[in-house]
């Protein structure tokens, strides 16, 4: 038997521990462990932006065949170089080119294992003993528990919901400092579906020159919009501030397993390559793992093969659910939506607990919602620092969406507050 006074040198990294507590999964895990095993009607997922299970959002035939063609091509079958396999690259600079009023070239891409990976790329190579970065609350939590990883200092600036969740760009000059370098804006908006305008953007990227930071755009829902605002890539704003891009194919295609993203230095002016974070971003590669070289070798077919009936099909299958979720959430007494999502796969909703009996927070909402109708929702309390908001995903079948607004009225109507 091991001798109990033996004092063993290693233990656990509280580091990890802390930086992960600050995570979408967790609240919906703490939420989905709350499930009354005695219901017997199915869990209705209205929390995870993840589409992939549901037949109406299948991927695109021409993505399913571009990997079995790499496949079976045995030419994918090695190690990638560290950025990323160069065919790859040059599909995925023409792929944007498109949007853009400069051309980008296979050297400004970096190849990444999904958009995640893009993001702890960009957060590493832009970080320095004391700097500080500016972060949308409500935003992608990921950022945060990257940041605190990274021992990254986090300043959050509001986005406004009576302005369609704008930036305030008044606040981002009193947030920032000498040791500010960027700021993360996330177009189309994830929690919010917002989708910002040309103006709008130009604005937050002159406001940036003028601090003299760098724009962390990730645009990983990019061209998922369907609202009367069109999809403008802050690249477009290259030669005003230096823009980091982050994309994938995990949304736009529906296909967020097969972790292929990117990282994209939008700066026709060089000022990435003079100040040191373009090999920065090939340092953190070089330590880093890579996407898999077949799903690499499959960009070039995927990006220049897909049919604009395959994009127009999700484009209209999102409307109809996004529709069908603000009429349905209006139904509501007690929630709120200050706008209509004009994109990405998410709906921020104001939850007014005056009008409910036993209920305390957006917290309490979510884990009796899950306990009592098998519905399962974010709390944007815990999840994105909005207390008493909640985050609602439209991204699945019709009648799951339907039927996970009924049990939420009534759920509302068994609460309800009593005059």
């Amino acid at each position: 038997m091991e001798n109990s006074s033996k004092q063993w040198r290693f233990e656990g990294n509280k580091r990890l521990n802390s930086a992960s507590a600050i995570s979408v999964r967790g609240v919906i895990d703490l939420v989905i462990g709350n499930l009354s095993t005695d219901d017997p009607r199915p869990t209705i997922p209205l929390g995870n932006g993840d589409p992939s299970q549901f037949a109406c959002f299948r991927t695109s035939t021409t993505a399913e065949e571009a990997i079995v063609d790499a496949v079976h091509s045995a030419k994918y079958n090695g190690y990638a170089p560290t950025v990323g396999v160069l065919s790859a690259r040059r599909a995925i600079a023409n792929y944007l080119n498109r949007d853009l009023p400069y051309k980008l070239s296979a050297d400004d891409i970096y190849v990444t294992s999904g958009c995640l990976q893009a993001i702890e790329v960009a957060l590493a190579a832009i970080n320095r003993p004391g700097a500080n970065i500016l972060l949308p609350r409500p935003g992608f939590t990921f950022y945060e528990s990257r940041a605190a990883y990274e021992h990254l200092q986090v300043r959050h600036f509001d986005l406004l919901p009576d302005r369609g969740w704008e930036v305030d760009v008044d606040a981002i000059e009193d947030l920032a400092d000498d040791n500010t370098v960027a700021i993360v804006i996330i177009n189309p908006g994830n929690p919010c579906g917002s989708v910002y305008s040309y103006d709008h953007l130009k604005m937050v990227a002159e406001t940036a020159r003028k601090l003299g930071i760098l724009v962390i755009a990730d645009e990983v829902y990019g061209h998922l919009t369907f609202g009367s605002t069109p999809f403008v890539p802050m690249g477009i704003f290259g030669s005003i501030v230096p823009v980091l891009s982050l994309g994938s194919i995990s949304k736009r295609w529906v296909v967020p397993g097969w972790r292929l993203g990117w990282l994209v230095t939008s700066d026709p002016n060089g000022i990435l390559q003079k100040s040191g974070i373009v090999e920065s971003i090939t340092g953190f590669l070089n330590i880093s793992t890579d996407p898999a070289t077949f799903i690499q070798g499959a960009i070039p077919q995927i990006l220049e093969n897909t049919k604009d009936d395959f994009f127009s099909k999700v484009i209209v299958t999102l409307k109809e659910a996004a529709d069908k979720c603000f009429d349905g959430i209006r139904e509501v007494p007690c929630l709120t939506c200050p706008k209509k999502p004009e994109g990405s796969m998410f709906v921020m909703v104001k939850l007014n607990v005056s009008l409910l009996e036993d209920i305390s927070d957006d917290l309490d909402f979510c884990m009796k919602l899950a306990k009592e109708e098998s519905v399962i929702i974010v709390p944007a309390g815990m999840a994105f620092g909005m207390k008493n908001w909640l985050r609602i995903t439209f991204a699945c079948e019709i009648s799951a969406l339907e039927d996970g607004l009924r049990r939420i009225k009534a759920f509302h109507q068994r609460h309800v507050r009593k005059q």
